[in-house]
């Protein structure tokens, strides 16, 4: 029985080159997804908060068919195993990473995937699940190549919805404003100043406020390419998502609120 078995009772291959943890919180209404708040309710709020997880986690799942990776989920708060372990298959591992700020999240996070026994790894946001499964094929490929380097994939808004690295950079998570808009202006500061060289990939949207919702129902609501098979390079198909965001669509009182003024409002702690 392999460390990852033990360490979580899933099936994680600890031989994947590149492991990618997703940066996780458990769903508790109020405390999870509240700037979604109106149009939805804490509670439904909440529900889309599980529902980007499974989603996200499905996604790296389907990259794993195409490269060599294993996937994980880095979770907050300490305690809340049985919750991703409810919602999440057995091929996807756990990673307790409950730290008092997101650098030391991060840090750990990426420490853990090396000590599992990955050659590279790689850190990703659950904000994001329509992203091209392409970019984490990408990613993981981008690493397993000779020399010094890694992979950098920056969100609309500033931030950065994934990270990739050969070995442990702590200087690339010191001196950030979190959750600023200068995230991904920082992060790629610190990597010249280390003289790191940062693959980029191509830029995409965190579903954090209603007017990233409205974007993401836009998204959904366009027509899927049809073919033999789901194409990795066009957005991923976030199925929890989709069908939790129609469940809504079927509320008359969600229809009415959905159309609220936009209003951002401070992530519940």
């Amino acid at each position: 029985m392999d460390r990852a078995h033990r360490l979580d009772g899933s099936s994680v291959r600890p031989s994947a080159a590149c492991g990618i943890a997703v940066m996780a919180k458990a769903s508790a209404p109020g405390r999870t997804k509240t700037r979604l708040v109106p149009p939805l309710t804490l509670e439904q709020a909440a529900a889309v908060n599980t529902a980007f997880i499974q989603d996200v986690a499905d996604n790296i799942l389907r990259a794993a068919n195409h490269s060599d990776i294993a996937g994980y989920v880095a979770f907050a708060p300490a305690g809340a195993e049985d919750f991703f372990r409810g919602i999440l298959p057995p091929a996807v591992g756990l990673i307790d990473a409950s730290l008092p700020s997101l650098g030391e999240c991060l840090i750990h996070a990426i420490g853990e995937i090396f000590a599992r026994g990955h050659r590279s790894a790689v850190v990703l946001n659950a904000d994001s699940p329509t992203l091209p499964t392409a970019f984490l094929v990408e990613a993981a490929e981008v690493l397993a190549r000779p020399g010094e380097h890694a992979v950098f994939g920056p969100s609309s808004d500033g931030g950065y919805y994934l990270l990739g690295l050969k070995r442990e950079q702590p200087r690339l998570f010191e001196d950030i404003a979190w959750s600023t808009e200068r995230v991904a202006e920082q992060t790629l500061e610190r990597a010249r100043e280390i003289k790191l060289d940062m693959h980029i990939l191509p830029a995409w949207y965190d579903v954090d406020d209603v007017a990233d919702l409205r974007q993401l129902r836009e998204e959904l609501g366009r027509p899927r390419r049809s073919g033999p098979g789901p194409d990795v390079r066009e957005p991923h198909h976030p199925a929890a998502t989709a069908a939790l965001l129609q469940s809504l669509e079927l509320d008359g009182d969600f229809a009415h609120r959905r159309e609220a003024p936009i209003r951002a409002e401070p992530e519940g702690a």
